[in-house]
């Protein structure tokens, strides 16, 4: 029988990768209200773009105005690793994310790279929240419409 510490370790470990998974599913149908709820208000986000955001809105505003540029996305996430300490997390999640742009119409871009991405426990909802997200790319491809 599991000791009380493993089980917790094992719901924090869920519940960290559902964390992830909200963050595709919140991206890929534009339900940006719910993905802002994933983050700290001050965030640091790293790697999206030429320099780093620092709070949730910011990064809300980056994502809305990029998203405006694709018909549809699709984020695929792999398995988590998670290192728990405490209240707090590191996560190594990869990805495999396709965007069909609307300009030039059809074509698809695809980008294969990691979310290190570090959360927090917060106090009263036990929610975690993403504190850190950076995005490692590892490669791209645009293939022209057909």
């Amino acid at each position: 029988m599991p000791m009380e510490s493993d089980l917790q370790r094992l719901l924090d470990r869920q519940a960290l990768a559902d964390v992830m998974s909200h963050y595709a599913r919140a991206i890929d149908e534009r339900d940006l209200e719910g993905f802002e709820r994933l983050f700290a208000p001050d965030v640091e986000v790293v790697g999206f773009g030429p320099k780093p955001l620092g709070s949730a809105s910011d990064w809300v505003a980056f994502v809305t105005k990029t998203l405006a540029g694709f018909d549809s996305t699709q984020h695929m996430l792999g398995p988590q690793l998670a290192e728990i300490d405490g209240d707090t997390a590191d996560a190594r999640t990869d990805l495999q994310a396709i965007h069909r742009l609307k300009e030039p119409k059809g074509e698809i871009f695809t980008l294969w790279g990691t979310y290190a991405t570090r959360m927090r426990r917060e106090q009263g909802s036990g929610a975690w929240k993403i504190t850190r997200h950076e995005l490692v790319v590892r490669a791209t491809d645009n293939v022209p419409s057909r």
